[in-house]
C-alpha cells in the first residue's frame, strides 16, 4: 500500500501479499515489510465493491490462516504495528505522516486478517493464529491458554490482548487530526470487528474471551476515557478531512514527499467498506464517519453485561455516571457518591443530540444517556429550550412509516422516561410553537409543544393500529400521553378532537369485533364449534381483551385532564360536548361505567347550562364563551377521584435478548463495513428490524 498499486484482478498475484501469506517466517527486521506497507491498492468505494475486494482476498486469507501457525507472520505483522502505535503517539506533534500512512496500512491488513479469521473459523482458532512464536526454526504453534481469573482480574497480556489494549491506548492518547483521522477511523473499525464474534453466534454470548479482555483486560483501566473520547467525536462530529473526500485526480495531498504521489490512494483504502449502503445519504451525513463509528462502538461496549451477577462492564459504569463539566464542581459524589469517572459539557452534548437525532444509533444514546445517566437526564430536564430535543424526537415518529419499529420504539421509550417529570409535562404546555413545517396533516399556525406531542403520539397509535399491532407500542404511546394529561393545559381545537377521535376509532374497532364473536357465540349455543371457529374465538377474545385495555386508558386520560385541568381546556370540552353521544353506549359497561361516570357528569353539567341559554341558537364563539364562563362555577368535587396515573419505564429483566440484536443490527447496516449475511446467526436479516 504505498509507492506501488494493484487492482483487485491483480491481488492474487502480488508478489508482497503473497509472500505474506506463503510457507516462509519473515523476520521482523527484514526490509521486506517496510515494502509491503508501502503498497497501495485499487480499493473500490461501495459496499458492494469491498465485498468483491473481500471475495479477491479470500485465497489469500485461506492460504495465511493455514501456513501463519507455521510462519507466524501475522505475529510480527502485529508486532510491527505495536511498535508503529508507540512511534506514533511520540512522533504526533511533527505531523509524521509516512509513519501514519503505514502504521494505517498494517492495521488495514490486520483487520482483514482478523474479520477472516471470526467469520470463517472460530475465536479459538483465532487465537492460536496470533500465539505462534515466530522465529528461524519456525516453533510449534502454541494455542492460547488465557482466561479471566475468578474475580476478574487482569491477567498478563497475550498478542491480542496487547492489541487490544493498544488501539484503545493510541485512540485515546493521539489527538484526532487531518492526518490521524485515517488511523483512529480503522482503530474504531478494528475494535468493532473484533467484538464482531457476536453475530455469528445465534445466543448472547458473554463467554467469549475476546469480550471479556474488553471487559477485565488491561484496556479495561481506560474504558472510561475511551467513552470520553467517543462521545467527544460524537460531539464534534468532525467531517472526514476533504483531502480524504474527493476523486484522486481532485484530492488535495494529505502527505508530503513520498507520500504525496498516493495521497489520493489514501482515501481508496479508507473507504474499504465505507460504502454508502443507500443512496438518499447525503454527502454531509456520508462524510461524519468517525462521529459515526464511534457512536456504534459506544452502543456495543456498553450493551453487553449489563445485568449479569458478578459481571462488571466499565464502559456501561462510564456512560452512566459522567458529569458536567459546567457544574461548578457540584457533582453527584457529594451526595455520598463516588467521584464521577470524567465530565463532559453536557450542553455541548444535548445540541449533538438535537442536531443529529435522526437515526437509530444517536436515538438509542440518547435513551441510554436518559435511563443510566440520572445527572444528564436532570440537565435536560432542567432546561428551558427542551423542544430543541422534542422536535426532531417527534419527527421520529411522525415519519413512522419510514422507520424501523426498533427506532419507533426507542424514541417512544425516550418520551416516555421524560413525560415522568411533572415540571416536564407543565414545561411542554407553555411552550408556543409557531409553524411546524413538516406537520402536514393539518395547517397548525401556532401550537403548544404539548399539543405538538400529543398530536405526534395519537398519529402514532392510528398507525401501530393500521400497520404495525404492536401492543407495547400502544401501551408505551398511552403511558407518555397519561402522564401528561394530569398537566393538559390550553388544549388547540385539533388536539381535542385528536383525542376523542382517536375514541372513536377505538369504539369502531370495539363493535366490529363484538359483531364479529356474535354468530360464533350463537353456533356455540346451538350445538358446539369446529376447531376453526374455536381459534378463530380465541383470536378475537384475545383481540378484544386488548383493545379494551386500550379504550380503558384513553377514558382515564380523558377523565384525568378534566379531574386536573379543565377550567383550563375549554376547547376539550366542547369537542367532548360535540361528541357526546359516543360515551353512551359504554355507560353501563363493566369495565368503563366507573370512569364513564366522571366523563358524563362533566357532559351533563355543561349540557344543563346549555339548556339554560338555549345554546342551540349560539354561534360557535358564543358556545365556547359559554363554556368558559360556566367553568368558573364548576364544581370539582363533583367527580369521584382516581388513583394519580403515574407510568414509569422498566427495562426487561433481560435487557441483553433485545438491545444487543439491535445494537448489532445498526453496525450491520450503518457502520458501512461488509458483514457476510450467509454466516450472520444473531438475527434475521429477512425481518423489519434488520
Amino acid at each position: 500500500m504505498g509507492l506501488n498499486s494493484s487492482s483487485l484482478a491483480e491481488l492474487d498475484s502480488n508478489e508482497y501479499l503473497l509472500k505474506f501469506v506463503g510457507k516462509e517466517s519473515i523476520p521482523k527486521a527484514d526490509e521486506f515489510w517496510k515494502k509491503l506497507l508501502s503498497y497501495s491498492f485499487d480499493i473500490p468505494h461501495t459496499t458492494s465493491d469491498a465485498r468483491l475486494l473481500e471475495e479477491a482476498s479470500l485465497n489469500l486469507c485461506k492460504s495465511l490462516a493455514a501456513q501463519n501457525l507455521l510462519t507466524g507472520n501475522l505475529c510480527t505483522l502485529v508486532e510491527i504495528f505495536l511498535e508503529r502505535v508507540v512511534a506514533l503517539k511520540n512522533y504526533v506533534k511533527t505531523e509524521n505522516h509516512v509513519l501514519t500512512w503505514q502504521t494505517y496500512n498494517a492495521l488495514f491488513i490486520i483487520r482483514r486478517v482478523l474479520k477472516y479469521n471470526l467469520e470463517n473459523l472460530s475465536e479459538g482458532r483465532l487465537l492460536q493464529q496470533l500465539s505462534v512464536h515466530a522465529g528461524p526454526d519456525s516453533a510449534v504453534p502454541v494455542a492460547s491458554q488465557v482466561s479471566l481469573s475468578e474475580n476478574h482480574e487482569p491477567l498478563a497480556e497475550n498478542l491480542l490482548q496487547k492489541l487490544i489494549h493498544s488501539l484503545v491506548k493510541m485512540l485515546v492518547e493521539v489527538p484526532v487530526l487531518n492526518f490521524t483521522y485515517i488511523i483512529h477511523l480503522e482503530a474504531i473499525n478494528t475494535l468493532l470487528v473484533l467484538l464482531s464474534l457476536q453475530l455469528y453466534i445465534p445466543r448472547i454470548q458473554n463467554k467469549s474471551l475476546i469480550l471479556q479482555y474488553f471487559m477485565h483486560g488491561t484496556c479495561s483501566e481506560d474504558a472510561h476515557i475511551l467513552i470520553k473520547m467517543l462521545l467527544d467525536n460524537f460531539i464534534k462530529h468532525e467531517e472526514c478531512p476533504p483531502e480524504l473526500l474527493g476523486k484522486p485526480e481532485e484530492s488535495v495531498s494529505l502527505l508530503y514527499g513520498l507520500t504525496a504521489a498516493v495521497a489520493a490512494g489514501l482515501w481508496a483504502v479508507l473507504t474499504l467498506g465505507y460504502g454508502v449502503r443507500n443512496d438518499q445519504r447525503t454527502k454531509k451525513k456520508d462524510t461524519a464517519i468517525l462521529a459515526n463509528q464511534s457512536l456504534l462502538l459506544v452502543l456495543v461496549l456498553t450493551h453487553h453485561f449489563t445485568h449479569d451477577k458478578g459481571m462488571h462492564n466499565p464502559y456501561r459504569r462510564a456512560l452512566g455516571t459522567f458529569a458536567n463539566s459546567q457544574d461548578g464542581g457540584l457533582a453527584s459524589h457529594m451526595a455520598g457518591q463516588p467521584p464521577p469517572p470524567f465530565k463532559i459539557n453536557f450542553t455541548i452534548l444535548f445540541e449533538a443530540f438535537c442536531n443529529h437525532l435522526s437515526d437509530d444509533q444517536s436515538t438509542l444514546l440518547l435513551y441510554s444517556l436518559l435511563h443510566q445517566n440520572i445527572n444528564f437526564r436532570t440537565f435536560i430536564l432542567a432546561g428551558t429550550n427542551v423542544d430543541l430535543l422534542i422536535i426532531p424526537l417527534l419527527r421520529i415518529l411522525y415519519d413512522a412509516q419510514e422507520k424501523n419499529s426498533h427506532h419507533i420504539y426507542m424514541a417512544l421509550i425516550v418520551l416516555l422516561i421524560l413525560s415522568e417529570d411533572d415540571t416536564f409535562n407543565k414545561c411542554v404546555h407553555e411552550l408556543m410553537l409557531k409553524q411546524v413545517p413538516w406537520y402536514t396533516e393539518r395547517a397548525i399556525s401556532e401550537i403548544t409543544l404539548g399539543g405538538l406531542i400529543v398530536l405526534v403520539v395519537i398519529r402514532t397509535i392510528q398507525f401501530n393500529i393500521t400497520r404495525m399491532r404492536d401492543k407495547y407500542l400502544h401501551t408505551n404511546c398511552l403511558a407518555a400521553l397519561a402522564n401528561m394529561s394530569s398537566q393538559f393545559h390550553s388544549l388547540h381545537p385539533y388536539v381535542s378532537q385528536r383525542i376523542v377521535s382517536l375514541f372513536e376509532l377505538l369504539i369502531k374497532k370495539h363493535d366490529k369485533i363484538v359483531a364479529q364473536l356474535r354468530p360464533i357465540a350463537l353456533a356455540q349455543r346451538e350445538g358446539g364449534l369446529t376447531q376453526e371457529q374455536e381459534m378463530e374465538q380465541q383470536d378475537l377474545l384475545s383481540d378484544l381483551s386488548v383493545l379494551e385495555e386500550v379504550v380503558r386508558m384513553v377514558l382515564e386520560i380523558i377523565n384525568s385532564c378534566l379531574s386536573n385541568t379543565l377550567a383550563h381546556n375549554p376547547h376539550f370540552v366542547y369537542t367532548l360536548l360535540y361528541k357526546q353521544d359516543l360515551f353512551v353506549g359504554f355507560k353501563a359497561h363493566p369495565k368503563f361505567q366507573d370512569i364513564i361516570q366522571n366523563i358524563d357528569t362533566v357532559l351533563t353539567y355543561f349540557s344543563n347550562r346549555f339548556d339554560q341559554h338555549q345554546a342551540a341558537d349560539m354561534t360557535d364563539i358564543q358556545v365556547l364563551d359559554l363554556i368558559k364562563q360556566s367553568m368558573l362555577q364548576w364544581p370539582r368535587d363533583r367527580l369521584r377521584k382516581f388513583p394519580e396515573l403515574k407510568f414509569k419505564y422498566v427495562e426487561e429483566e433481560q435487557p441483553e435478548e433485545f438491545f444487543i440484536p439491535y445494537v448489532w443490527t445498526l453496525c450491520y447496516h450503518s457502520s458501512n463495513l461488509y458483514w457476510d449475511p450467509d454466516r450472520i446467526e444473531l438475527f434475521s436479516l429477512s425481518n423489519g428490524t434488520s
